[in-house]
């Protein structure tokens, strides 16, 4: 992990940087936090966990790096094993976010594919409870997004692969996935900031995270009153591969949000977590906004 504990300091920015898409955390500088959380003074401390999941199994979709990989290593912590999905061109970030999590004594299976293919989806999901013996826990945390300025540019074929890739694996991996779910599992789906402001530069992904969100509220309608709980996570800006992956310069000089700084993957995790857990056994249908203190509606 990086040790640089500046990344929790009001007024940090990151470097101007690209890669080519989807980005990898191992190319990222600084890399990413995902298992420390700020301390008073702006510096860092391991994450404490408390046996929240003990025993859970974990479907976590784009679990190679940012936010996935986060969630996944606390989720370790917190006793479950995970199951991650990721594209076959992340699997360098897979391997050490499996090494992550093994470190911690949990299992981590690996799988890469494009979920973008339903046939895939249900595929993932059966290998899953195949490999892990049962599921307690799904994140839909996979996503896609490219800049552009004006409706006028943005491609047809750009709109399509936005929401084959960010709302419907969210539709086929959950359809999939309660069947082997029982009263006290979890579906937590990772929505944005941008469905609220209306992000005009991300005009397609913004538009599928709003989807996420109505997803979120209806599915729960379906299912809080069989013991299944659905929720969301709205994250702020946060530093992972989605940014120098996607996002033009004057897009990175400018990223950060009120608390001074942009968030860490480690930051929004304990967001997961926490909603895969009891401590939240009173909240269905509702979403986190884990932004770095950015007030919205809804």
């Amino acid at each position: 992990m990086s040790s640089d504990k500046g990344q929790f300091q009001s007024g940090y920015q990151p470097d101007v940087q690209h890669q080519p898409v989807p980005g990898l955390e191992s190319k990222m500088n600084p890399k990413p936090q995902y298992d420390h959380l700020p301390t008073a003074d702006g510096g860092s401390q391991l994450y404490k966990a408390a046996g929240k999941l003990e025993g859970k199994k974990a479907i976590i979709t784009g679990g190679d790096s940012g936010i996935g990989r986060a969630t996944a290593v606390l989720y370790a912590m917190e006793g479950a094993d995970v199951f991650i999905a990721y594209l076959p061109q992340e699997e360098e970030d897979a391997q050490e976010t499996k090494k992550l999590v093994e470190e911690k004594g949990r299992k981590c299976y690996l799988h890469p594919t494009d979920l973008t293919d339903r046939d895939n989806c249900k595929k993932l999901v059966d290998e899953a409870v195949k490999q892990l013996g049962s599921l307690d826990i799904l994140v839909n945390n996979a996503a896609y997004q490219m800049m552009v300025e004006d409706i006028k540019d943005l491609k047809e074929e750009q709109w399509v692969h936005t929401f084959n890739t960010n709302i419907h694996p969210y539709f086929y991996l959950a359809k999939y996935s309660l069947p082997h779910m029982k009263p006290g599992s979890t579906i937590i789906n990772n929505a944005s900031i941008n469905a609220y402001v209306g992000r005009p530069d991300l005009l397609d992904y913004t538009s599928t995270k709003g989807a996420i969100v109505a997803f979120t509220r209806a599915l729960s309608n379906q299912y809080v009153g069989r013991g299944i709980r659905v929720n969301a996570v709205a994250p702020g800006p946060v530093w992972t591969p989605l940014i120098p992956a996607t996002m033009n310069d004057e897009a990175i000089k400018q990223f950060t949000a009120p608390i001074g700084r942009p968030s860490q993957p480690s930051e929004i995790a304990t967001c997961f977590v926490f909603l895969a857990s009891p401590d939240s056994s009173s909240i269905s249908g509702q979403t986190i906004h884990a932004n770095g203190g950015t007030v919205v509606n809804g």
